[in-house]
């Protein structure tokens, strides 16, 4: 059983229950006595727990068995639900979260056992004489038994081959085994349960039999016990506890095999004699042939195991690159309606070959009408599979609830978080991206926006700030605003840390107006922090969030009174893929301006373009729109006169407009945006490059850049 291929569904699962857990244990911590939050997170920790088992994820197993130890309880009403107790499962759940990421960028869990983490757990369980006293009860217990319960290795049939091996096994002083395990009776994955024993048992020594045959075992053909005859130098305490630390095993008994008790082994007439002591060599070749060529039972249990060694297998892919999400869950009609349409995309190019095969007169026409019938369905195609790849925010600001429970308690300040539109739904490329950008502007609210209890209670305000994520569609675009009610930005102390770092000169400081001077905090390492904390001070924040939200082809905007909060806006386009486009030429090359950023497109007489402090500018209908030539830009020679009447595209990011001058319009096209990748980084208002219809490349152009 080859697991390795399962990394990828592993990794989503295992998110999707780490979340789950943050969002229920938030509710508990909120409703203690909350009995459906209490089985869902039951729930949740016992699935996490079997598909760690599964995928041989040991450590991972055990805290989650632990904390699932620590719900029985709760579920069961032994042990009450106290503060320090949701602490203890909060640092268990970043605990888990450190061995998936681990898990994602080497295939491996790492070394941590978390051991004090796992020591908490079981103190939360031997305060109320709970499962941990039961655990231990049962540890002890198994140790009493005997270990000859059981024993069904007796009664395995063994053939010829296999009794050489095993007497010439123990002429050469190996010990065989026999070892019974018996799996829980409510057990859902037996196989992979089973798949992990026989793992388990052959880093010990080497599993000659197997009953059932390790090939039924692995199709799951047996009801919940197997029996193992092992060749070991280990112990069989040690082996008894290796199959008994797998996952719902009920129960691992082991014994040394002796073949005068076996039934089958007594009706065996001719038993070839022992090897004697003259014949060493001769011996140990034919015990170390025997298992490979006469045993192909152990060749089928070690098989398995030799494919499904996750480690082998996974970390020849570590090398290269990581392992990332890359996956979409799709609602079923969405589906249903992308094969319909590439149904109909099939009965078009049918009919097209029809039309293009006639002669007859009127055939162009027909022609004409399965192109506009085509061009109909692809259209169609491509809106079904943009909403294919758009997936709901979520995903990523479900988990902000429980960071700024966690800043509350660091910053010693009381806030509370209120978030809308999680269901507003924006491409998959930009969801995976936009988790960093707001997780820094909500620290960045809950440290510098939100005051302390002192000054809030002066001010009249609620104890308890609120901040505020809200999402919704606007156009083209998705907004994402970040707002809070706390003391805004003070846009004196960020010029005067400005000044203090050189940023700006006393004079320019002076000349700057207020949204220049917001604009300084995006700069790199810029901070109004009086020190650095492991929250904020290190002038990192702001600078990701500008950095990467421009690399979206999106904008930010900030909106603060002083003494009321701030509002920090980012608008994102909903898809990367394929947008509308304005297609212009400047010089002799054709370029292309996404529409979501067109305000309008004007003709402008030469003689309405003024100079103010040295730039020239237009006045539209009220507005003063400063012109950028595209020609001087892009460096290209202008292909129109002097004389001539601008065309000009208005262009708007956030309040500010700007004019880009062209030399002609094409028109509106659909088009595909193909990255540059690393060759044009440094060119920061080209944006990726579309493929036309007659095979020309035209580049994209990005108006926020260029603003």
């Amino acid at each position: 059983m080859d697991v390795s291929q399962y990394l990828e569904i592993f990794l989503d699962e295992t998110r999707e229950h780490l979340q789950n857990l943050n969002t229920q244990i938030l509710e508990l911590e909120a409703d203690p006595e909350g009995e459906d939050t209490i089985k869902e997170i039951f729930r949740a920790a016992h699935s996490l727990k079997g598909m760690a088992g599964t995928m041989g994820y040991k450590r991972m197993q055990n805290l989650t068995h632990d904390m699932e130890n620590v719900f029985t309880e709760v579920r069961n009403g032994n042990i009450k639900v106290r503060p320090d107790m949701i602490d203890v499962l909060f640092k268990c759940l970043d605990a888990l979260e450190e061995y998936t990421d681990n898990i994602q960028t080497t295939a491996d869990e790492g070394t941590n056992d978390n051991e004090a983490l796992i020591k908490q757990l079981n103190n939360i369980l031997n305060e109320k004489g709970g499962a941990g006293a039961k655990a231990a009860g049962a540890a002890s217990e198994r140790k009493s038994a005997p270990q000859v319960e059981g024993d069904r290795w007796d009664a395995i049939s063994l053939d010829d081959s296999q009794v050489n091996v095993i007497r010439e096994a123990q002429n050469m002083g190996k010990k065989v085994y026999g070892l019974n395990v018996t799996i829980q009776e409510s057990c859902i994955l037996k196989a992979a349960r089973a798949f992990l024993v026989f793992k388990a048992v052959e880093e010990m020594g080497e599993i000659i039999v197997s009953d059932p045959s390790a090939q039924d075992v692995e199709d799951e053909k047996f009801d919940k016990e197997f029996t193992l005859i092992v060749l070991s130098d280990a112990e069989i305490d040690d082996m008894v506890k290796a199959a008994e630390s797998v996952s719902e095993i009920e129960k691992a008994v082991g014994g040394i095999l002796d073949l005068e008790k076996n039934k089958h082994y007594k009706t065996i007439k001719e038993v070839p004699a022992p090897v004697s002591a003259a014949e060493p060599e001769e011996a140990k070749e034919t015990a170390a042939e025997a298992p490979a060529v006469q045993n192909p039972v152990a060749e089928a249990a070690a098989k398995p195991a030799a494919q499904a060694s996750p480690k082998a297998d996974i970390k020849k892919q570590s090398s290269g690159k990581p392992v990332v999400n890359r996956t979409v869950r799709v609602d079923i009609e969405k589906l249903d309606s992308l094969m319909n349409l590439v149904s109909e995309l099939i009965i078009a190019k049918n009919s097209l070959v029809s039309a293009s095969s006639q002669e007859q007169v009127g055939a162009h026409n027909g022609f004409d009408e399965q192109i506009e019938y085509l061009e109909s369905v692809t259209t169609n195609l491509h809106e079904s599979v943009m909403k294919v790849r758009m997936v709901p925010i979520e995903s990523v600001v479900n988990k902000f609830p429980r960071m700024i429970r966690d800043l509350s308690k660091k910053l010693d300040k009381k806030m509370e978080l209120y978030m809308t539109g999680e269901d507003t739904e924006l491409d998959r490329t930009v969801v995976d991206e936009i988790g960093d950008p707001l997780m820094h502007l909500l620290r960045n609210s809950a440290d510098h926006g939100l005051e302390s209890a002192e000054l809030r209670a002066k001010r009249g305000k609620p104890a308890v700030g609120s901040i505020y994520l809200d999402a919704y569609q606007e156009g083209n675009n998705v907004v994402i605003e970040v707002r809070d009610d706390g003391n805004g930005i003070d846009v004196e102390a960020v010029k005067n840390k400005a000044i203090e770092r050189g940023a700006v000169t006393p004079e320019q400081a002076a000349n700057m107006t207020d949204k220049e001077v917001i604009g300084l905090l995006f700069l790199p390492s810029f901070s109004t922090a009086k020190q650095v904390t492991d929250v904020s001070g290190r002038g990192v924040g702001l600078d990701v969030v500008k950095s990467k939200i421009e690399s979206l082809s999106g904008e930010v905007e900030v909106k603060s009174t002083l003494g009321e909060g701030s509002t920090w806006i980012i608008r994102l386009p909903l898809t990367l893929a394929i947008v509308q486009a304005l297609m212009v030429v400047v010089g002799n090359e054709k370029y292309a301006i996404p529409l979501g950023a067109i305000q309008t497109l004007e003709d402008i007489p030469p003689s309405d373009v003024k100079l103010v402090q040295n730039k020239q500018v237009i006045n539209l209908r009220g507005m003063v729109i400063p012109l950028i030539y595209l020609n001087e830009v892009l460096d290209v020679k202008s292909g129109k006169a002097k004389e001539e009447n601008l065309i000009v595209v208005i262009v708007k990011k956030g309040d500010q407009m700007a004019g880009l001058v062209i030399d002609e319009l094409i028109g509106q096209q659909e088009i595909v945006i193909k990255s540059l990748g690393r060759y044009i980084k440094q060119c920061k208002f080209i944006s990726g490059a579309t493929i036309l219809g007659d095979g020309e490349i035209a580049l994209i152009l990005d108006a926020n850049a260029l603003i």
